[in-house]
């Protein structure tokens, strides 16, 4: 599914026109975004929690000259599916 057809989904679903559907997933995503930004973490009952992991500095080999090369640290973008998503997607 793509954000297309998850607008057209939910303006579905909820009864709303396509462009409120739109409008609700673009906020959604863009709150979601600013909390993961700040470092908090968003959890939505029974769907799941979106929160950020630090990964710390390593090496590693370029793998066409066999370099080694020193990866930065950085923030990932996690999420982790709830109890009630597991329960559904697993009956």
């Amino acid at each position: 599914m793509n954000k297309q057809e998850l607008i057209d989904a939910m303006a579905k679903t909820a009864g709303l026109t396509k462009a409120a559907a739109a409008d609700a997933l673009e906020a959604f995503i863009e709150v979601v975004t600013k909390a993961l930004k700040k470092g908090d973490e968003v959890r939505v009952t029974n769907f799941g929690t979106f929160a950020v992991a630090k990964r710390a500095a390593t090496t590693g080999r370029n793998p066409r000259t066999g370099a080694t090369i020193k990866i930065p640290a950085s923030k990932q973008p996690k999420f982790r599916a709830g109890k009630g998503l597991k329960d559904i997607v697993n009956k």
